[in-house]
């Protein structure tokens, strides 16, 4: 080579063109598994989203299933009530009346009844 100072030599010290590594694979080999750990925070909150759909999934199954049971349960009632209410004879029902009138709530309200009375003949006078 012309030109000052010492020559400088290949960097292949095997005078071959096959030694020289692509930088390209030094850099995948130098960094492995750093694919691995930059997906980490992706993965988990995929796995985060896919337990929570999950659990809301089952929060509205259990919701419609309460609905159905609700739906069948609540005329049922409703009729056993009606039910009962048919089988009670006149004399259940005397009963009842008797109780009222044992309690006072019937001679009360006559007299709530007089005093209503007194007082509007008061005013009108």
């Amino acid at each position: 080579m012309a030109g000052p100072g010492p020559e400088i030599p290949d960097q292949d010290p095997c005078n071959c063109k096959t030694c020289i590594v692509n930088p390209a694979i030094t850099d995948a080999v130098t960094q492995a598994n750093v694919k691995v750990v930059a997906e980490a925070p992706a993965m988990a909150m995929g796995s985060l989203y896919q337990a929570q759909s999950h659990s809301l999934s089952i929060l509205f199954e259990n919701a419609v299933q309460q609905q159905s049971q609700s739906a069948v349960q609540l005329p049922t009632s409703t009729n056993v009530g009606i039910m009962q209410l048919y089988t009670l004879g006149p004399a259940s029902a005397g009963a009842a009346a008797t109780e009222i009138g044992a309690n006072g709530v019937i001679s009360v309200l006559a007299d709530v009844i007089a005093i209503a009375k007194a007082m509007r003949d008061r005013v009108s006078i």
